[in-house]
């Protein structure tokens, strides 16, 4: 039998199958589930990276930079859509999702972190040709070509507005906020250009990871003296927190692990702490934590009433979130009960309280540093959404407590419609009887450039908190 004659090769580079980086394919698989199934990236990630460890894929390093990767590039989601845009031929939303996380991820690297250009490139378009096909990898190469020749500021300077002529999306592409985001804060600061770019900076900054010692099941001193004096800090404003510097994964600590000590933004301490601070007339056995999920407050609270020998009851609409606050109550000292209610149709008598904190759903916008992917989803017309509710679950509270008793009203937004907006409208018409605000800015010892008061609002710029907001109302007849 002859032999077949060989089929001349085409000229250029043989092919080469493409190599998967662990790392980037991790965070591209982040940012789909963020994409797709709006999710969020702090709840989505961790699972992520606990699997890829198991596998035995990453160490330290590798989960840094796959950190780094996936939320670098949702906080700054809107600057880079501006410079992609600069460097296509179509419409941004005429690019395929799964491309444009793939750019994203590749302007990351090279506008924002210390990763050469060469290897930024080369690591996306192998990304590209791994998830996405050799045809599409070179369009991802050709964009980041383009994008390679300038640095961020050379970027920011070409695709931002002047300041002059329009300070709210000059603002909005620079530090990566949607306009009616950067308009709703600015509104609520204050103030010049200076402070809302403190703001806004702090936004995209990542924030430490801060504990909570659960009073009466543990303390600051108990969690600083299990870790290296290089690694955490005690908390800057609440007896009850730590603060871990160098980041660490919490659940490697005794009394994390425990359930004695959880995660829990220092501001979101600052309220639990000052509500139960609140001077009160009369008794003060009785205490309701109204919309309780997922039980960060709650906890700090039935720790706090137990040790005045008071009870707690938490309230939360929907079960499974019940359930997690029953998680975060589970061990503690003194007496409680979780219940799943609707706080807007409460199973308690009126006038049943002493205390009484009422932590609103809201859209927030207070907590960006966490949860940067929020920006984005969030539309003007959600506000409308959260009203009626904001405004019910404040009139229960107001009917839930005892005259001489205590309400706090909070919220994780700095959004005036959500914040004074609700409080003047609810005191204005209250027909279960009279209330009033008092100042709680007292009862935040030691904390500075808290406003004018009578209410708190807490910022990130100034406090290195969540944007937490506070009124506190005394029930009056």
């Amino acid at each position: 039998m002859s032999e077949q004659p060989r089929r001349p090769q085409k000229p250029g580079k043989p092919y080469r199958r493409p190599q998967k980086d662990p790392v980037r394919m991790l965070a591209f698989e982040a940012l789909r589930a963020v994409d797709e199934r709006d999710a969020y990236a702090n709840l989505v990630l961790p699972p992520l990276l606990r699997k890829a460890r198991e596998k035995g894929d990453f160490d330290t390093r590798d989960a840094a930079l796959a950190t780094e990767l996936v939320y670098g590039t949702l906080r700054r989601q809107g600057t880079y859509d501006a410079v992609i845009s600069a460097c296509v031929d179509r419409p941004l939303r005429e690019v395929d999702p799964p491309v444009l996380d793939v750019l994203s991820l590749g302007v990351h690297q090279l506008l924002g972190t210390r990763i050469p250009t060469h290897a930024a490139v080369s690591a996306s378009v192998e990304l590209a040709r791994v998830v996405l096909g050799d045809g599409r990898a070179k369009f991802v190469n050709a964009v980041l070509r383009k994008v390679a020749r300038q640095d961020l500021d050379d970027w920011l300077e070409q695709v931002a507005p002047p300041y002059d002529q329009d300070p709210e999306d000059h603002l909005a592409v620079v530090h990566s906020h949607p306009r009616w985001v950067v308009s709703a804060l600015w509104d609520s600061l204050g103030g010049g250009r200076a402070g809302i770019e403190d703001l806004l900076e702090a936004d995209n900054e990542r924030p430490e990871v801060t504990l909570v010692a659960r009073p009466g099941r543990s303390t600051s001193e108990e969690i600083l003296d299990a870790l290296d004096e290089d690694s955490a800090l005690p908390g800057r404003w609440s007896p009850y927190a730590v603060r871990l510097t160098e980041g660490g994964e919490p659940g490697a600590i005794g009394a994390v692990r425990e359930g004695r000590a959880g995660v829990q933004d220092e501001g979101s301490q600052l309220v639990a702490i000052a509500l139960a601070n609140a001077p009160l007339d009369g008794p003060d056995r009785a205490w309701l934590d109204g919309c309780a999920g997922p039980g960060g407050k709650a906890a700090m609270l039935a720790g706090l009433a137990a040790q005045r020998g008071a009870t707690l009851l938490a309230s939360e609409k929907l079960p499974h979130r019940a359930g997690l606050v029953a998680k975060a109550l589970a061990g503690n000292p003194g007496p409680y009960q979780v219940i799943a209610a609707d706080g807007t149709r409460p199973p308690w008598r009126p006038g049943t309280f002493d205390r009484v904190l009422m932590d609103v759903p809201c859209t927030g916008l207070g907590a960006l540093r966490r949860r940067p992917e929020a920006r984005w989803r969030r539309r003007p017309e959600d506000l409308e959404g959260f009203a009626p509710l904001q405004r019910g679950l404040l009139r229960t509270a107001l009917e839930s407590v005892r005259v001489g008793g205590v309400v706090g009203y909070a919220t994780c937004s700095p959004h005036l419609a959500e914040t004074r907006a609700v409080v003047d409208d609810v005191l204005k018409h209250f027909e279960g009887g009279s209330a009033e605000l008092f100042d709680a800015r007292p009862l935040l010892p030691g904390v500075p450039a808290l406003g004018d008061g009578p209410d708190v609002q807490l910022w990130p710029h100034l406090h290195g908190t969540d944007a937490m907001y506070l009124a506190l109302i005394r029930r009056t007849g």
